[in-house]
């Protein structure tokens, strides 16, 4: 069984009124596929993925006092430390700081292949996206936004926090 083919049941309720005006909850219980990424994950992973590359950014800046040459070799860097950790732990040490895994599609770490893809891919999510918004007041702002997920959806990886790893383990089991 695969996290992918997991299903599991969601009871939506929502407020009405009945016949004599009384509040009473209406539920409706459907079937949904299960989603182990937790929400608004894209900050945590940004910090995760900086916490890293700064790491090796002053490392590098130490011996060589080269800002762009150390910033390069510093996202070579942790796209190989990065590939091996998943494969190996799960986590590297920024992830770790905010206790998040890196699964593939049978709740494992990712092979060292799938992990230096996901890896190399990460690239793509270090471009922001920008759209205009409206604050309540209506005064116009521009948003930042980090697509996290593109790699993840490319090579079929999950990000979760560790403590859910075991509940998806029996998930997996009792399936």
């Amino acid at each position: 069984m695969k996290i992918s083919e997991l299903k599991h049941q969601k009871v939506v309720q929502w407020p009405t009124k009945d016949l004599e005006g009384n509040r009473i909850y209406k539920e409706f219980e459907y079937i949904s596929n299960f989603n182990p990424i937790y929400k608004n994950n894209e900050s945590e992973r940004l910090a995760a993925k900086l916490i890293d590359l700064s790491l090796f950014f002053l490392i590098l800046y130490l011996f060589t006092e080269k800002i762009i040459f150390s910033i390069t070799l510093a996202i070579l860097c942790v796209i190989i430390y990065g590939s091996l950790l998943d494969h190996l732990l799960g986590t590297t040490l920024g992830k770790s700081i905010f206790k998040i895994r890196v699964i593939d599609d049978y709740a494992k770490y990712p092979n060292l292949k799938k992990s230096f893809k996901r890896n190399f891919l990460c690239l793509i999510n270090l471009f922001p996206t920008f759209t205009e918004g409206y604050t309540r007041m209506g005064v116009s702002i521009m948003k930042i936004n980090f697509n996290m997920h593109l790699n993840n959806k490319f090579c079929k990886t999950y990000i979760v926090k560790k403590d859910m790893m075991d509940k998806i383990k029996v998930m997996l089991r009792n399936k």
